[in-house]
């Protein structure tokens, strides 16, 4: 395997990479969020003037303060930066207390008193949609947030025709995304009237947004930097952004720099999790495991506020049987408002939740007709010029699920070992289990999907290039600066990769769905050949004499006749021409497509395909299980940094296996947060984790400039049903709820008798 590349491999070892709490400057107050002791409740007043009169306090604002719109989102508009009237979950926040030191501010916190009457709270999705439950979101006439569906061919007709029926019920839980960093924003409102910010943040064009909708400012008077982030998953879009938003409207109400730092409590209280499912599923198969029909129906949970949930059952409708091909189906996925912690963005969207339903599915059927989980699959399985659910032909590019499953299967022998699955025979009980998916690629067709980058010879032959992805700490300046040195054939530390901010570059899209390799690579391939012409046009006196004979190779550019130059000698020739070699480069995801009414289209325009396989050890008598051995394989089109490609296929599984086995966000009966720690949060340690056997497969994505997919999320969306169904195959008891609960097993594990004397 090739050398990992890393170019803030330094500073991130030696402590040195500064994350948002790291800055700080000259005159710097501290801001704090005052919540409420309300789930759901009506607001007459918030009092203020015994905080305000608190040593060291600067200001308490409210929604008074609040100079643009009190509500903004990343879809609907509706998530308050301060609740005005009207309190709809525990993560609500009333005021912000903003003071000369962060102790002064916690001290005020407590001088804050809402009054207001509590209203009925809404926890269940069920509940919820039914005649008459109290309506969570302002304007909207029930609870359904929004519906997706997939509507093909005749699934009743069909239905009626197999032979075998599985009818089952699956629910996963709210998860949190557990970044390292908790949320912080940090503001400086500069002489020149435009704000700077600073923050641990996903996007920094999605946090300008949020900033200039609530400051009601334009968005060119915004400036939001990026710098190292601790982790995001998905997490650090609307909470995050919120967060920067607050220290903002406290910055410039006192005209001078604002830092609000989240502890560990805040951040898991007020930030969106993963939506919580609750799915129900009916699929026919023939006797030979051919899938004849499927008729499904999906409660997401939406919490307070919409958020991104449209985008994670959007997810949940196109991937609602996963890489399958069928005729006949009828799926329905809704977004449902509750007063629970509200939900979003999550690594995968709404993807693992559907594959741990129906990768046990496949299982399910393939038990009762006597055949192979690996054999069911590959009956079913999409091949080249498959037409998927949703009525799209996958004929320009490479299908490889085949070649991803049998990847697995033979790296981790899975027929043979098949065999010695205890079935819930003996004290400890062995079990392996696989899944696999094809994943779209980035946005699809729930959203804009473009792209830009720049690059910039200097006059001394050093390359600047600025690429619209932003770094969450998966390597994406890394990747970048990899295809840079490869299309100029250069050595990566002749490219220097430029602290990106919202105003050297314009808006390539949300750092998500796995796009940033695939589209940041792209546009990067269009600015580069755009300098190249520049050059080529440029340097050919002194090159060659036709433009396509000049060649970029072995750190020097090079004409005909034994000609070259070096790119210190061309950056000075091209400043005595006194032209640009600078190069704006674009990239528009190919054509997709979506009919909402009968959930029909290009859903993607490419995908991902992946496999995983995993053995397990459970011990019935303690109710536990242990991972004994974990392979993956995963088609990513090109892999430009392949240890960095393995390192994400690590983590995503590691995520995905807390998802299986530990992490539940615990609430009491009124929803209120009981997980604000990791002492009440249980994600796998490394000792619970197995060394993992990743295979990269390569097939070149022609519709991708650089050949290149994504892998962010393909890694974490398969884990959990191949660690169920691998449980199922130990204990021969199928488990349908995350995190699988084998606390059960321990209750029906027969007593031993007392050894006599």
């Amino acid at each position: 395997m090739k050398k990992s590349f890393r170019n803030d491999a330094l500073q991130k070892v030696c402590g040195t990479a500064r994350f948002a709490d790291d800055y700080s400057f000259p005159r710097m107050a501290h801001s704090v969020p005052v919540y409420s002791q309300y789930v759901h409740a009506r607001v007459s007043a918030i009092l203020v003037e015994e905080a305000e009169r608190m040593p060291g306090v600067l200001s308490v604002l409210t929604w008074k303060d609040v100079p643009g719109s009190l509500t903004a989102g990343q879809i609907d508009q509706d998530y308050p930066i301060l609740v005005k009237d009207r309190i709809r979950f525990t993560g609500d926040v009333v005021a912000i207390i903003t003071a000369e030191t962060r102790a002064q501010a916690l001290a005020a916190v407590e001088k804050v008193k809402v009054d207001a009457k509590e209203l009925p709270i809404l926890r269940d999705t069920e509940e919820a949609i039914k005649s008459g439950a109290v309506v969570i979101p302002e304007g909207r006439a029930g609870n359904i947030v929004n519906h997706h569906k997939v509507r093909k061919g005749d699934p009743d007709k069909k239905m009626s025709e197999s032979d075998i029926i599985i009818e089952e019920f699956f629910t996963t839980p709210l998860v949190e995304h557990a970044y390292i960093e908790p949320e912080c924003g940090i503001c400086i409102p500069r002489d020149d009237g435009v704000l700077e910010i600073y923050g641990s943040i996903q996007h920094p064009f999605s946090t300008r947004r949020f900033v200039c909708a609530y400051l009601g400012r334009p968005l060119a008077s915004v400036i939001v930097r990026a710098h190292a982030v601790g982790g995001s998953f998905g997490g650090k879009d609307d909470t995050a952004s919120i967060v920067c938003a607050r220290a903002a409207l406290a910055a410039v109400k006192l005209k001078r720099p604002v830092k609000m730092l989240y502890d560990r409590a805040w951040s898991m209280k007020e930030s969106y999790k993963r939506n919580p499912y609750k799915m129900w599923y009916k699929a026919g198969f023939s006797s030979k495991g051919k899938l004849m029909s499927v008729i499904s129906r999906t409660l997401a949970d939406s919490g307070a506020y919409t958020s991104t949930t449209p985008w994670s059952t959007w997810r949940s409708a196109a991937q609602n049987i996963g890489p399958y091909v069928l005729s006949d189906i009828h799926a329905d996925v809704y977004g449902v408002a509750t007063n629970n912690i509200f939900t979003g963005a999550f690594r995968g969207f709404g993807s693992p939740q559907t594959n741990f339903a129906f990768e046990q599915i496949m299982d399910m059927a393939a038990e009762k007709l006597d055949l192979d989980p690996l054999e069911i699959r590959k009956i079913n399985a999409v091949r080249q010029n498959s037409e998927t659910i949703t009525g799209q032909v996958l004929d320009d590019h490479t299908v490889s699920l085949i070649e991803v499953m049998e990847k697995t299967a033979s790296s981790i022998n899975f027929k043979e070992k098949r065999k010695l699955c205890s079935q819930g025979k003996g004290d400890k009980l062995y079990g392996i289990g696989m899944a696999a998916s094809y994943r779209g690629c980035s946005l699809g067709a729930e959203g804009m999907d473009f792209c830009c980058a720049s690059v910039n010879v200097q006059f001394d032959g050093s390359i600047l290039i600025d690429v619209s992805v932003f770094e969450n700490g998966q390597g994406a300046p890394s990747a970048m600066i990899i295809l840079a040195s490869q299309m100029l054939g250069v050595p990566l530390e002749n490219i220097h990769y430029q602290g990106s901010t919202t105003a050297t570059i314009p808006d390539g899209g949300t750092t998500v769905a796995s796009r940033g390799t695939m589209m940041g690579g792209g546009a990067l391939k269009d600015a580069m050949d755009t300098l190249k012409a520049i050059l080529r046009k440029t340097l050919l006196p002194d090159l060659a004499e036709k433009e396509e004979e000049i060649e970029f190779r072995d750190n020097r550019i090079f004409g005909t006749k034994g000609r070259s130059l070096s790119w210190n000698e061309a950056g000075k020739k091209m400043y005595l021409a006194r032209v640009y070699p600078v190069a704006f480069g674009t990239f528009q995801a190919p054509k997709v497509s979506w009919n909402e009414e009968n959930g029909q289209g290009d859903a993607y325009f490419s995908y991902v395909y992946s496999s995983q396989a995993v053995e397990v050890e459970v011990d019935p008598e303690k109710g536990s299980c242990r991972i004994l051995n974990i392979v993956a394989s995963h088609d990513i089109g090109r892999a430009v940094n392949p240890p960095m490609v393995k390192g994400q296929i690590h983590g995503g599984i590691v995520q995905g296996a807390g998802m299986a086995l530990t992490e539940n966000f615990m609430t009491d009966d009124e929803g209120r947060a009981l997980s604000l720690n990791f002492s009440k949060y249980k994600i796998p340690r490394m000792t619970d984790i197995p060394d993992i056997e990743a295979h990269i497969v390569e097939n070149n994505d022609p519709l991708s400039p650089t050949g290149t997919k994504g892998i962010g999320e393909p890694a974490l969306e398969i884990i959990a049903p191949a660690i169920a169904n691998a449980v199922a195959a130990a204990t021969g008891r199928r488990f349908t709820s995350l995190p699988l609960d084998l606390s059960s097993l321990k209750r029906e594990t027969p007593q031993k008798e007392p050894l006599k004397k």
